[in-house]
């Protein structure tokens, strides 16, 4: 049995774990299908970027654990864990995926409120009378 790679992927409060295997180019999501887990196509198009940006479609099984956060930073997670699985596989694809801008973790976050505010800049609505 071929040794599987893995990899991490961080986006918002979504954590996903990747696990990457030689197949015939299966994505299942927590148990499902990615298309069914990601109904929305920019968000499957977000999980398949990495493998299309190597030339890889129908060559690796991909199994994904995610957990935290919403579908949105679950998907842009799993886009950063494959990409960090498939270099652990092959480190001639570092400077495809570098290029397209699949390996910088996404540092952008929830702004905490603040008091005084009713939301993290939204004041309360002004009254003059």
């Amino acid at each position: 049995m071929e040794k599987q790679k893995i990899g991490l992927g961080r986006r918002k409060e979504a954590v996903t774990r990747v696990f990457l295997v030689k197949g015939e180019g299966s994505i299942t999501v927590n148990d499902l299908d990615y298309k069914a887990y990601f109904p929305q196509i920019y968000l499957q198009n977000q999980v398949v970027l990495p493998i299309n940006t190597v030339e890889g479609a129908g060559k690796y099984d991909i199994k994904i654990n995610a957990a935290g956060g919403g579908k949105k930073g679950q998907a842009e997670a799993s886009k950063l864990g494959i990409a960090r699985a498939l270099i652990t596989l092959n480190p001639e694809f570092r400077p495809a995926l570098k290029a397209a801008g699949l390996l910088r973790r996404d540092p952008r976050g929830v702004e905490r409120k603040k008091f005084g505010k009713k939301k993290a800049r939204r004041s309360y609505q002004f009254s003059k009378r």
